[in-house]
């Protein structure tokens, strides 16, 4: 008899287990996979000239000069910077230039001059000179010019170089400058 209850005990215990398996029942939930592909932003800009260009000071001529900067397609938005450097005589054989529309000087930093650019998917083109164009004083005489070409005096120069930095995380030019001609 005690191995008879010792058996129905085992087998109330096996289908109470069951029983109470069976009611537990775990609330479980799962989402698909979400994946972060992380790209890289760029900027990328040029400088250039037109070629063959005609560079000949004549005294109350206008010399065409067109430096142009581009900010290349896929470029992020940017600050971009064009710094102009004149010879130590350029403004005793050329009057002071005019910078083209939408650029402003930088504060502080003689011949650095900033615009914001949009982030864009074309080139977009900035010309640095109102008019592409230099004038050649009227008071530039045969004797400063035979001192050029006898190399007593050096050609005068104009020279340019642009820069560009990211727009996010910089709040204004000046900040963004300190970056680029670190």
């Amino acid at each position: 008899m005690k191995k008879k209850s010792l058996v129905l005990i085992a087998a109330i215990a096996v289908v109470m287990s069951f029983a109470v398996g069976g009611t537990l029942a775990w609330l479980v939930d799962r989402t698909d996979p979400v994946t972060n592909t992380f790209t890289y932003g760029d900027i990328n800009i040029t400088l250039s000239e037109s070629a063959g260009l005609d560079l000949k000071m004549i005294p109350g001529n206008r010399i065409t000069k067109d430096p142009k900067v581009t900010v290349r397609a896929d470029s992020e938005a940017c600050w971009l910077f064009v710094k102009i450097e004149q010879s130590a005589n350029y403004s005793d054989y050329l009057e002071n230039y005019v910078v083209a529309d939408g650029w402003t000087a930088l504060t502080g930093t003689a011949g650095v001059y900033y615009r914001e650019v949009a982030a864009t998917t074309t080139d977009v083109e900035f010309p640095v000179l109102m008019d592409n164009q230099v004038s050649v004083k009227t008071t530039v005489t045969k004797e400063m010019m035979q001192a050029i070409k006898d190399a007593a005096v050096s050609a005068p120069t104009l020279t340019f170089t642009a820069y560009a930095v990211q727009k996010d995380n910089f709040a204004d030019p000046a900040m963004a400058w300190a970056e680029a001609s670190r």
